[in-house]
Order: structure tokens, then C-alpha cells, then sequence
């Protein structure tokens, strides 16, 4: 038998609680019962958004949260800013161009921060923008944009701010209101440690006027209809009712942990992990690290997807490697929702095992030592 561990950076492992509590036989989603369990949902949500605002939930991927968002607060032709600094931040200009959105792009190479202040430039130069779709925690790179900065500069124009935090939300500080996010998308398979399945919007005051002006089309993903449902404890379709059951014990895990000691928990352990990582001379690939996700650029000489499979079938370790253009060219390993300091060290001994066995030239315990002396800070 050989035991798995997961640390890709979506799905993420499910604590016990939450498996338990799907395993029960399900609700019907029309029914009291299901109506006290979603109005504490409703509130758990608001909480971890730090929100006074209502948080809608569809069942989709992240991605379709992400769809809802251009949808429900963009008429045809209007001009949309979207930064593009990964896999992720292009996804928002995909979207934008299927809805014929006329998104100018904010371009960052792979691996840096975008520089707050040319989001500022493009919005100066451009004052007709209805909205900057841009991205906290780039997947796909491991980078950590300053969002606050961000948000700063927009909130001086007409502009809405969306943010894909789908690896943030739950991992670092993201206080809603207080930043003045405008729409922030979020998904059940990263911190909120679920299956994937679940896509939670948070839309702010400012964003729900545009709703009553946006033209786009949409039927499903409808945020005023969904709303006028949710404010009844319901929702407007079947909803995914196990799905929400598992929610409810994860918020309440994140509610007794609480928020400030998560955040505290996920920058030591992706401060381990990079400890880790360069001690045993690999370099990260991201200038300004996202404490999700740790990606590390492949040694020279050894094969990217090589040390996936290689810690995949013989370690029974999952992580993930590069996409599109960095394809065998980086690897990600994820410390995110349901971990803790035993998780860094399992993924780095099996990543030194990983690389001797490649043949790169690795002192066994050097990446362990050197996690184990910021845990233990």
C-alpha cells in the first residue's frame, strides 16, 4: 500500500469533518433544514470575505465565477483593463474577448509582480475603462500581486475592481470591504478545503450598481436573481447541496482557528517550503511569492516532468508542474487550506529523494533542516 499525500494547489486534501459531513444522507435543498444550515453558510461567508455584503455561491469551478463576473457587470463595448501576468490573469482577457469585451491588456512577464503604477498610467490613459479584472494569487507562477495598491488607484475612477482570489481568500489577508474590492471570486477546491465544485462571488455596493446597468447576457450566473433567493436562504437552482453541507464545517474550522492565525499558519509554512527548497539549491521562480503556492524553477539538466511523475508514482507525493510556456520548465507545491508544519516536511523529503534519484546533486536533509529551523521559530 503506499499512501498519498496532495499538495498541488487545486483540489486540496479535505479534512475528516468536512468528508463526514457530505457522507450524511443528503438534504433536499427546499426545506427548513437547508435553510438554517445556508443563512450560517451565508454568515461564515461574509466573515472569511470581511464583508458586510451578501456572497453569492454557484456550483461551478472557479473559472465560472470568474465568467459571472464580466457577465454581470459589463454592457457590449465597453473597455475592460486585465492584467496579465500568468495562465490565470489571461484567462480574464479569454473571457472578456468570448463577450466581445474590448479588454486592453496590462502585460507582466512571467514570474514578477505587476508594478501597481502602470495600472494606474493605463487607467490615466484611458478613463472610459469599466473595469480592471486582475488576479491576487497567480497560480500558474506562484507570484503575489499587491492587490491593496491596486485597489488604491482604482478606487479614485468610475472603475470596478475584480479579483480572481481563488488561491488567496482563506490563505492571506483579504479584507473585502476595507480594500475596496469591488468583485472577488473565490473556489471551494483551494483554502476553503473542499472538493471542487463551489464558486463564492463577493460584489460590493459599487459593483451592484453596475449589475442594474450591465447588458451582457446571462441567465444562469444572474447575480440579481441569484440574490433575491440567497436573501431567502435559497438558492435559485439545484445548488450543490453536499457541497455546501462540507462548507458549513469548514467555516466553522476557519471561524475557531480564525482568520488572523490562518494567515499567520500559511506564511510559516510556505516560508519553510521556500527555506526548503533553496537550501537544497534550487531557485524560486517567483520574485514576490505567493504563500500559497511555492514555485521553484527545474534544475538544469533534469527533466520537469520527471520530478512530477518520479514523486507522483514512486512517493505517492502530487504536485504540480508548469503550464503553457513554462511546461517543464517549474514545478509548484502547495501548502494550502487543510496543512500544517508535518506536510512541509513530507513534501521536502520526497523531493530530495526525487532529485538524488534524478541525479542531481542533492545533501539528503539539507531542504528538511532548513524547514524545520523556520518551524521551529
Amino acid at each position: 500500500m503506499k499512501k498519498t499525500h496532495l499538495f498541488a494547489p487545486g483540489p486540496t486534501p479535505v479534512p475528516p469533518e468536512a468528508l463526514l459531513s457530505m457522507a450524511l444522507p443528503i438534504l433536499h435543498h427546499r426545506t427548513p433544514e437547508y435553510e438554517a444550515l445556508f443563512a450560517e453558510v451565508r454568515e461564515g461567508l461574509k466573515g472569511l470575505f470581511q464583508t458586510a455584503e451578501e456572497v453569492l455561491l454557484f456550483a461551478a469551478s472557479g473559472t465560472g465565477g470568474m465568467e459571472a463576473a464580466v457577465v454581470n457587470i459589463l454592457s457590449p463595448g465597453d473597455r475592460a483593463l486585465v492584467i496579465r501576468g500568468g495562465k490565470f490573469g489571461e484567462r480574464w482577457g479569454e473571457i472578456c474577448q468570448a463577450y466581445g469585451i474590448d479588454g486592453v491588456p496590462v502585460d507582466v512577464p512571467y514570474g514578477k509582480a505587476v508594478n501597481p503604477a502602470l495600472v494606474a498610467a493605463a487607467l490615466e490613459r484611458d478613463p472610459q475603462v469599466a473595469a480592471v479584472f486582475s488576479t491576487h494569487s497567480e497560480t500558474s507562477t506562484g507570484v503575489l500581486h499587491d492587490i491593496e495598491a491596486i485597489a488604491r488607484i482604482v478606487r479614485k475612477t468610475p472603475a470596478l475592481l475584480v479579483v480572481d482570489a481563488i488561491t488567496s481568500l482563506g490563505v492571506m489577508d483579504l479584507p473585502v470591504d476595507a480594500w475596496g474590492l469591488d468583485v472577488v471570486v473565490a473556489g471551494s477546491q483551494k483554502a476553503l478545503m473542499l472538493p471542487p465544485g463551489l464558486t463564492l462571488v463577493g460584489v460590493s455596493r459599487k459593483a451592484w450598481a453596475a449589475v442594474e446597468r450591465a447588458r451582457l447576457p446571462r441567465y444562469y450566473f444572474d447575480f440579481a436573481a441569484e440574490r433575491t433567493h440567497l436573501l431567502k436562504n435559497q438558492s435559485r437552482f439545484t445548488p450543490a447541496i453536499s457541497l455546501v453541507v462540507g462548507l458549513q464545517q469548514t467555516l466553522r474550522m476557519i471561524r475557531t482557528e480564525g482568520l488572523a492565525n490562518i494567515v499567520r499558519r500559511h506564511a510559516r509554512l510556505a516560508a519553510a517550503m521556500r527555506a526548503g527548497v533553496t537550501a537544497l539549491g534550487l531557485e524560486l521562480f517567483a520574485e514576490r511569492p505567493s504563500p500559497a503556492v511555492t514555485a521553484v524553477h527545474v534544475p538544469k539538466g533534469i527533466d520537469g516532468g520527471a520530478i512530477v511523475k518520479t514523486l507522483r508514482a514512486k512517493h505517492g507525493v502530487i504536485i504540480a508542474g508548469g503550464q503553457g510556456s513554462l511546461k517543464g520548465k517549474i514545478f509548484r507545491l502547495a501548502t494550502m487550506g487543510y496543512a500544517d508544519a508535518s506536510d512541509v516536511v513530507v513534501a521536502l523529503s520526497a523531493l530530495e529523494l526525487t532529485l538524488a534519484e534524478l541525479g542531481y546533486p542533492v545533501k539528503i536533509g539539507e531542504g528538511i533542516r532548513a524547514a524545520q529551523e523556520v518551524l521551529a521559530q
